[in-house]
């Protein structure tokens, strides 16, 4: 009778950490980079207000990171501008063409974001660059 109380303990054990492996696993899927906004950088122009697109829920966000392409952009000063938060300012530096910024974690477990404001310089005598907000939901 031992014998069997141990086996059934042994294999309820194996299945609760298969399933709590599993959901885990699934969790870390759901995560996932996408466009939350994006816009074109004019050499002409100093600084640039990106709004983010989507629904509340698109907007709701673990972390923010920005992608450059076109052209390297040195960033001056980048606010991002929360809902029912207080604003961040980030010191980026360049980031170059095809590059990215690094992950910003989002003010609490998750937090949604309206705008980027950035001041910029486009560099290497290029007329244009594009900016893509992205976020981790």
């Amino acid at each position: 009778m031992k014998i069997k109380i141990h086996n059934l303990t042994v294999f309820f054990v194996v299945a609760a950490s298969a399933v709590l492996l599993g959901a885990v696993g699934s969790a870390r899927a759901a995560d996932q980079w996408f466009v939350m906004g994006e816009q074109t950088l004019n050499a002409t122009d100093p600084s640039a207000e990106i709004k983010t697109e989507g629904s509340r829920w698109k907007k709701d966000v673990k972390q923010v990171r920005l992608a450059v392409e076109g052209a390297d952009v040195q960033m001056i000063k980048v606010v991002l501008g929360w809902d029912n938060r207080a604003d961040d300012t980030l010191a980026v530096g360049t980031v170059k063409a095809g590059g990215m910024t690094a992950p910003k974690d989002a003010p609490g477990r998750k937090g949604r974001l309206k705008s980027v404001k950035m001041q910029y310089k486009i560099l290497g005598n290029k007329p244009t660059a594009t900016v893509k907000i992205m976020g981790l939901d």
